[in-house]
């Protein structure tokens, strides 16, 4: 899975890197819909978001690009953001919105399951996957009453901490997985510092699914959208 800001650099630039993204073998999309405060994120994702709503991003503009981008391409298309952007728009009217532009799922980093009952039973209704999050300090017990939420799959982060910085797959980093895999009978996806081929082979056998961030938007800082494609074809 792989990872934008909309409207970063701009939502053509997204067409393209998207194109790029699917052409090479990317299993699934997952859009961020820029926030002013995304806490979850590090330097680079962050930089990102303010850019884009520095150049007048709207939720609206975000819902339409990712309903052609849905109808344009057969992979599985998630929104993230953070929950304020939904709670501002109106949960069921994003909901609605979502699920008459194909999406199948939702990312929303700072949103337990005890802060908003609607939030999961809107999901349920628009048969919207809502993607719960596991970390390292995660409990045992509240792996498992969060998996009681979940739908789709889980997303393990790879260590404390915000996007982008290098993870460390060694010993500590393999107990944490096995604790998630005993914690849910979802697939697991991997994020957090995942930046190469190497890093995607450490979780192979552990985890479903490899989310590549920070990388390729630095990526299209740096290079062009251009570099995207060999990029991503070089993961696999």
């Amino acid at each position: 899975m792989t990872h934008i800001v909309l409207g970063y650099p701009s939502f053509e630039a997204n067409r393209q890197v998207i194109r790029q993204m699917v052409e090479n073998g990317v299993d699934c999309i997952e859009m961020q819909i820029p926030f002013s405060e995304p806490m979850a994120d590090g330097p680079v994702i962050l930089k990102a978001n303010q850019d884009s709503l520095a150049r007048g991003t709207t939720v609206g503009e975000c819902l339409e690009f990712g309903a052609e981008m849905a109808a344009t391409y057969s992979i599985p298309f998630l929104f993230m953001t953070y929950y304020n952007i939904i709670f501002k728009y109106g949960e069921k009217s994003f909901f609605m919105a979502a699920k008459k532009g194909g999406i199948r799922g939702l990312i929303v980093p700072d949103l337990p399951p005890e802060m908003s009952p609607d939030f999961f039973n809107y999901a349920k209704e628009m048969e919207i996957a809502p993607i719960l999050i596991y970390a390292p300090t995660s409990t045992d017990s509240r792996m498992a009453e969060l998996n009681t939420f979940a739908d789709g799959f889980i997303y393990c982060v790879a260590r404390r901490g915000v996007t982008g910085a290098k993870s460390e797959f060694g010993d500590d980093f393999n107990h944490y997985l096995a604790r998630c895999r005993a914690a849910t009978r979802l697939p697991l996806a991997v994020g957090f510092g995942i930046r190469n081929s190497e890093d995607v082979k450490a979780i192979i056998g552990k985890a479903d699914m490899a989310v590549i961030g920070s990388q390729t938007i630095q990526l299209v800082d740096e290079k062009g959208v251009e570099a995207v494609g060999p990029f991503i074809a070089g993961l696999r």
